[in-house]
């Protein structure tokens, strides 16, 4: 309407100035007046000023309003008494648009002031930097962690550690890494994840870091007590026999007269108690040292030898060498694999370690069970990791246990060592992986390694 407006009064104002000089022509041609036409021609020049003035001032006006969106000005507002219609259409839709782009300006800003408040509040120590080491951002945990007020470059933070400096430097976007920081004889674990995006053209790296010392020194005591408990139990176990045995022998042995260095007769009886109490201390002490050597052996694990292996080569080994107690035992096996050409990088010996210690657990719950059954399977989960599963029907894992399974020689079979599932874990550890148990007893147990 607006434009509509504008362009009526052009067309009206060019009709007005062709018909002054259609006039102009009639009164020198056809009357032979003067004077007539020299008014007309002062009339014609005024419209004509009047035009360019009217147009210009169009102009000048959405010049205004153009520069306010340039520069988000949009406090002006527009004023255009008196000027006829269109400009009173054109002051509407001018102001309009402004009152727009402020409501959306003071929404933002809002939004803005918002985040900064979640940012500067959140307990995680926030920094965004450039790729130059140009700090943008710095939250106040930030601050408070590095106990500084303000910076300008990340390598201000070489006084607090060099080495943080670096792995911030140096990280990947969706890399996390931990770094040891020793401040005034305090010691902190810092957890870091980076992550990249681009703002203005820049490439920004936006890094957080906590410090986990505490939760470590948590659970590095939680573990340290369920350790201290199996070796306290087994120990105990041992040396409690022991030493009720050689107290037995001690009082047997008492009542014979050594001090005439004259030989002495020992009954048949107390010689068969003797006997059977020193075979049992060598028992209790052979399982003893047994459990000690398999205590070393959580210790000694092997370097891992990375090579890439055919999952399927992995899951045939495995079958092979347990085909014979399978086939004995009439438990189906059944291997699935998807895609069937899945490649895996790992050491070959150590992954086969750790399934074929699954499928002697998994045979062992099936050995009461009808229709028994185990799937090695092999696939790609969302992420595109690698996970392959060992799954049974066998009597299952009771679930205020199931959080115990991995904890080293812990066991619920009255000859296991409780030593594989910890092995197991230990071994995914340093390749980078982990493994779970899931189960429902007399239904389906799945234990999970994932790559």
């Amino acid at each position: 309407m607006i434009y509509k407006n504008f362009n009526l009064n052009i067309v009206v104002r060019i009709m007005f100035i062709v018909l002054m000089l259609l006039l102009i022509f009639i009164t020198i041609y056809q009357f032979n007046l003067y004077i007539t036409p020299i008014l007309m021609g002062i009339i014609l020049i005024f419209q004509i000023l009047n035009l360019i003035k009217y147009v210009q001032k169009t102009n000048h006006y959405l010049a205004i309003f153009l520069e306010s969106i340039r520069y988000a000005d949009f406090t002006r507002s527009f004023k255009l008494e008196g000027l006829g219609t269109a400009y009173d259409e054109m002051k509407e839709a001018f102001n309009d648009v402004i009152m727009d782009f402020q409501k959306i300006r003071n929404e933002k800003e809002e939004h803005y002031h918002y985040l900064q408040n979640v940012i500067q509040h959140i307990g995680i120590s926030l920094i965004a930097f450039q790729k130059d080491g140009t700090v943008e951002m710095v939250n106040n945990s930030a601050k408070k962690l590095f106990q500084i007020s303000k910076i300008k470059h990340i390598k201000e933070l070489e006084n607090f550690s060099s080495e943080l400096v670096e792995k911030m430097i140096n990280m990947k976007s969706g890399e996390r890494v931990l770094v040891q920081v020793i401040d005034n004889d305090m010691i902190m674990q810092l957890a870091i994840y980076a992550t990249e995006f681009k703002i203005r053209r820049q490439n920004i790296i936006l890094v957080s870091i906590q410090n986990i010392q505490s939760e470590l020194e948590e659970q590095e005591m939680e573990a340290w007590q369920k350790l201290i408990r199996v070796l306290t139990h087994e120990i105990m176990n041992s040396i409690t026999p022991i030493s009720s045995l050689t107290s037995t022998i001690n009082e047997l042995l008492k009542d014979i007269d050594t001090t005439d260095n004259k030989p002495q007769e020992i009954d048949d009886e107390t010689v068969v108690d003797i006997r059977n109490s020193l075979k049992t201390i060598n028992k209790r002490s052979i399982g003893l040292i047994h459990f000690v050597k398999s205590y070393r052996s959580l210790t000694k694990i092997p370097k891992p030898k990375f090579n890439i292996i055919p999952v399927k080569e992995i899951f045939n080994n495995v079958y092979l060498l347990m085909e014979k107690e399978l086939k004995l035992r009439d438990i189906e096996c059944e291997i699935v694999i998807s895609p069937i050409s899945l490649e895996l990088t790992a050491d070959e010996e150590l992954i086969e370690q750790v399934l074929i210690n699954l499928v002697k657990n998994a045979i062992f719950a099936l050995s009461e069970i009808e229709n028994a059954k185990i799937i090695m399977k092999a696939f790609l989960d969302k992420r595109g990791r690698i996970v392959l599963q060992i799954i049974d029907n066998g009597t299952g894992i009771l679930e205020e246990v199931i959080d115990k399974i991995f904890v080293p020689f812990f066991t619920t079979r009255t000859d296991g060592s409780g030593i594989g599932l910890s092995l197991s874990k230990q071994i995914l550890r340093m390749h980078g992986g982990s493994i779970t148990a899931q189960s429902k007893p007399n239904k389906e147990t799945i234990f999970t390694l994932k790559f």
